[in-house]
């Protein structure tokens, strides 16, 4: 595949709330498990933390980006907030687990919360502290690249395998990693 084909545009236009950055291995589940938080406005899978521009899915799986796969979003504060975030994503994923997410392994699968602002750093700080031996990197955001389109909202749509899981805000269907 030639340049990253993403999606038009993100965050979308006239979005006025905070985001919220998260990686906890294949992005695909991560964003499921988001998209169903009440709060939770919009979503975005992509690349986050590398050292190029305009990263690939296949450039990043290499390894050699130094990019991993994450979620971006779109959240309404008054309805949850940034703490309550990084509890979804602690409770999503092995936060102990170095490089990788079950039989996912390399970098590109790295825990990590990245951060807008020194709010979401002082609480990711304070979530990480509460689990011991959280291998989790906190980060200031770098440039958010959004993955291929049909890599957005893959689980909802049918993954791999043509059944679409419910995004529906509560849901808690067991997810189905690829579909």
């Amino acid at each position: 595949m030639g340049g990253n084909t993403s999606t038009a545009t993100w965050p979308p236009e006239g979005n006025t709330f905070p985001l919220a950055t998260f990686a906890a291995g294949c992005f695909w589940g991560v964003e499921l498990r988001f998209q169903r938080v009440p709060g939770v406005q919009k979503t975005a899978v992509g690349y986050i933390q590398g050292k190029v521009d305009n990263p690939t899915y296949e450039k990043v799986c290499s390894g050699m980006t130094g990019h991993t796969e994450a979620v971006q979003m779109t959240y309404d504060p008054s309805v949850v907030s940034f703490a309550e975030l990084c509890d979804v994503f602690y409770a999503g994923h092995n936060p102990r687990q170095k490089n990788g997410q079950g039989g996912d392994i390399g970098t590109q699968y790295r825990s990590g919360i990245y951060v807008h602002d020194e709010e979401q750093r002082r609480v990711a700080e304070e979530k990480k502290a509460g689990i011991e031996g959280a291998v989790t990197e906190i980060e200031t955001a770098a440039t958010f690249w959004p993955a291929e389109v049909y890599h957005q909202q893959y689980l909802e749509k049918g993954g791999r395998f043509g059944s679409g899981q419910s995004a529906a805000k509560g849901c808690t269907d067991k997810i189905r990693c690829y579909g």
